[in-house]
């Protein structure tokens, strides 16, 4: 008899830092239900995602394969038919999947799109709508009309906030309650929050405590040897003047719109419980890349930087009972293609495809202490493709009313901004292959804010040059994948019109009905042997 399959969860907020859960650090961070889980399950302090904005990162660890396997580095080139989708294959395997309609992952403009990766797709309605007018922005050329801060939401109507987030959890509950009782069920639960503008209701709001927020990273001096697109965006941005006050106000609302989805992941967990399928369930929970959120001056993200406050992402495991596990704080260094591997083998998939994930089962038991020796990140584009922009066919981003207008605009530049570049991370160093500008090198330990560019530094020419290496390496080993499937270089027709000069007539009879009768001329070599 096959053993039976676990369920599994994919809790999977979004733009959340590493740093903003409390059991990693974070002493202002107000994440209870997150830090409890650990007691069963591993907390990597050292994950990292494959890019720094939304779609190419979701492409990434639900494929297994890196960015630019099959060029998914944009925001708008998504995973289709014949690419790899780890829903697809959990459904395909017998699993019932349920997802809500946040995306970035899959081609919603065709009919049914959806059909061949869930078998219910939630779709949220009747929301209410919150203090949507958007004067919390200020005039434009105010300090605050690019912030995203928006601080304390409230609903319009005065009643609570029932926005997307909040529906699509509630949706996943009753689901919980009301799910399949004949097949194991794969719940991906991909949120919102906590994505800018940086704004919470009560009592998340007035739960963190202002004093005791980590420091921020100052913007540099004079930006030497960093990447032209941060001096951009914080000319642009306009919040120079900004007081550590503000500053910290505005980081608390994210940390306060943290502690709303930790609220809501734990009660996701207590109707896992009420339900008797917690210890069979296989729990999953990582962000698909961090958030600036004041660090350097800047605020939401970029497409081609690598700094920590992006790239380093809570990843949380809690297997099911009958895993072995170590649970606590790991300090490995993984990476989120090692998510599909991971539920490969917890749920016992032989793969389908190459992917470049490794399983994380023996870290999870204790039996190995280090899975890499560093990981990588990507991002960006060709000067001369222009498809690869966000604003390609969304020029409104281009206008200066746009939330957006500082990094579209840094993006849609013919200048070195939008470079196409690699981070290779170890515990030590940091170094950033550019296409277009100045490499970056920054000792880690000397220098954990990335704020001196080391490159130029004799001392480190030789770092320099392995880590160019590795690159290298790490492209060569990853550029390309070969289908498990092979091809036939001949039809059949091809194939008997090729035979018949050589057999005699009954035989050739012989051989067309079989093939006649679905056997192919391989099948009827390999019988012949």
């Amino acid at each position: 008899m096959n053993k039976k399959r676990p369920h599994i969860l994919i809790f999977n907020p979004d733009q959340m830092r590493a740093d903003a859960l409390h059991h990693l650090g974070n002493e202002a961070a107000v994440t209870p239900n997150l830090d409890k889980i650990v007691e069963e399950g591993v907390s990597f302090r050292n994950a990292f995602c494959q890019n720094p904005v939304c779609t190419p990162s979701r492409c990434s660890f639900m494929s297994g394969w890196y960015p630019h396997v099959r060029g998914h580095r944009t925001m708008s080139h998504m995973m289709h038919e014949d690419e790899p989708v780890l829903l697809k294959e959990l459904k395909d395997e017998g699993y019932y999947v349920w997802m809500d309609a946040r995306n970035d992952l899959i081609p919603a403009q065709k009919e049914n799109a959806f059909d061949a990766y869930c078998d219910e797709l939630f779709i949220a309605d009747n929301l209410s709508k919150g203090n949507d007018k958007h004067n919390w922005r200020g005039e434009r050329g105010s300090d605050t009309f690019y912030s995203f801060n928006r601080g304390k939401l409230e609903s319009s109507n005065g009643d609570e906030v029932f926005d997307q987030d909040e529906a699509w959890v509630r949706g996943a509950i009753d689901f919980i309650h009301n799910r399949p009782e004949d097949q194991p069920v794969c719940i991906f639960l991909p949120l919102i929050y906590p994505h800018p503008p940086y704004n919470v209701e009560e009592p998340y709001y007035s739960m963190i405590d202002r004093e005791k927020l980590p420091k921020r990273i100052e913007a540099p001096e004079n930006w030497e040897g960093k990447p032209s697109i941060l001096k951009g965006l914080h000319e642009l941005f306009g919040m120079q003047g900004w007081t550590e006050e503000r500053w910290n106000e505005l980081r608390a609302t994210y940390l306060g719109m943290c502690a709303r989805v930790d609220d809501q992941f734990g009660r996701v967990i207590r109707a896992l419980k009420e339900e008797g399928i917690y210890d069979d369930t296989a729990i999953f929970v990582f962000s698909d890349h961090g958030d600036f959120t004041g660090d350097y001056g800047i605020v939401e993200k970029t497409q081609n930087t690598f700094e920590d406050c992006l790239t380093n992402v809570p990843f949380i495991v809690k297997p099911p009972k009958d895993v072995k596990v170590k649970s606590g704080i790991n300090d490995s260094l993984v990476e989120l293609v090692d998510f599909y591997a991971t539920v490969e083998d917890i749920v016992g998939i032989e793969p389908t495809h190459t992917h470049f994930g490794s399983s994380l089962r023996n870290i999870l038991s204790g039996e190995k202490t280090e899975h890499r020796d560093a990981v990588f990140c990507e991002g960006g584009r060709l000067h001369e493709e222009r498809h690869c922009t966000e604003t390609a066919k969304n020029k409104g981003m281009l206008e200066p009313d746009s939330e957006y207008y500082p990094r579209m605009k840094m993006q849609d530049s013919q200048g070195p901004e939008h470079t196409k570049a690699t981070m290779c991370r170890t515990k030590d160093f940091k170094y950033v292959l550019r296409l277009y500008e100045q490499d970056e090198l920054y000792n880690l330990k000397d220098d954990p804010g990335e704020l001196h560019n080391i490159i130029e530094d004799p001392k480190y020419t030789k770092i320099a040059a392995d880590f160019r290496n590795r690159i290298l390496t790490w492209y060569q080993s990853t550029c390309d994948v070969v289908p498990f499937e092979e091809d036939a270089r001949f039809s059949n027709e091809m194939l008997l019109a090729m035979i018949k000069p050589s057999v005699d007539e009954d035989t050739y009879k012989k051989i067309a009905k079989a093939i006649e009768n679905g056997f192919t001329v391989a099948d009827l070599m390999k019988m012949n042997k």
